[in-house]
């Protein structure tokens, strides 16, 4: 990026603080079944911090899977605005950071992208650029290697993301009709990002890769115009759903799952959560979901938080 830490830039984020400061973040929900590394759904879950200067770094938790938040230097959100101010070519100083959690962490539900976007506001605040939400974005996705998760955390809504042939990155939200709702089925494990990664091929056959393309398209087409009979179709997969189902006991019958008002089911992220995308006053059909994960021997949490249309708040 061309910016230095001088650069000033008209925008809707002001400059340097000298009292506390607070915003959030949305949990999201990455892919939605076709839509690999490009589609995101901002969800009503959230990362809320509050910071100052101070003299000595201080971080405290609270909320959901606080235990697993590190309080020292090596904090996800301090390392991320460490490595966005040396980008920069500047230095930060010490916070006071407040960070309170109702994002399951190793769920599929974008913690980490979460964080990023925390590190990066963090950054830009103390070093007093006025950087509006799609330079952010930019900066996170940068740093997360793909633009679905924080491109919706940062935007809100359902978000269509890219990167371009600069490294920039492109994104435009949509707004779920009303007739849509989702929900989010948590299962009692965890799948680590880098194995869901690994159990990826590294190459596709033409039929496959033109199989996701047309129903990323239907996709998208059925969630910005809210034609439901399309689904489950819209929502098929060949290109990571298949190869992640050895992660994730009795994936393969939720996404065969078929009921009234139900639309289709998808994995969340890099799972193991479940997105159920399902008819607006529909969202009973969870438990068909929560049926078969408690068949396989796992409890589960079911959020209908909805979805999240504001993305980033300070």
């Amino acid at each position: 990026m061309e910016d230095h830490v001088t650069s000033r830039e008209s925008a809707s984020i002001p400059g340097p603080l000298n009292e506390w400061e607070s915003f959030r973040v949305p949990a999201s929900s990455a892919n939605l079944g076709p839509g690999f590394d490009a589609l995101g759904m901002a969800v009503q879950l959230y990362l809320s911090c509050r910071f100052r200067r101070t003299e000595k770094l201080e971080i405290r938790v609270s909320g959901k899977d606080a235990e697993s938040i590190p309080t020292t230097a090596d904090n996800l959100i301090w390392q991320t605005a460490q490595q966005v101010a040396t980008e920069l070519g500047g230095a930060l100083p010490s916070i006071e950071l407040e960070i309170e959690n109702d994002i399951p962490i190793g769920k599929g539900l974008g913690s980490s992208a979460a964080a990023l976007v925390a590190g990066v506001v963090i950054a830009v605040r103390l070093l007093g650029l006025d950087w509006d939400r799609h330079r952010i974005l930019d900066m996170a996705a940068r740093i997360e290697g793909h633009p679905d998760n924080v491109a919706a955390a940062v935007l809100g809504g359902i978000v269509c993301s890219a990167i371009d042939d600069e490294g920039i990155a492109r994104a435009i939200r949509l707004n779920l009709p009303e007739t849509i709702g989702a929900s989010i089925v948590v299962p009692d494990f965890e799948v680590s990002t880098s194995k869901a990664r690994e159990v990826l091929p590294s190459h596709y056959s033409k039929e496959d890769a033109v199989f996701n393309i047309q129903r990323a398209a239907l996709l998208i087409a059925a969630l910005a115009t809210g034609h439901r009979d399309v689904f489950p179709t819209a929502l098929m997969d060949k290109l990571h759903q298949s190869y992640r189902a050895k992660l994730i006991p009795g994936l393969e019958a939720i996404l065969a799952l078929r009921a009234e008002g139900l639309l289709g089911c998808a994995i969340s992220g890099a799972g193991p959560s479940i997105l159920v995308i399902h008819e607006s006053n529909h969202a009973g059909v969870c438990s068909l979901v929560e049926a078969i994960f408690h068949e396989q021997g796992h409890q589960t949490t079911v959020f209908h938080a909805g979805i999240d249309e504001d993305g980033l708040q300070l």
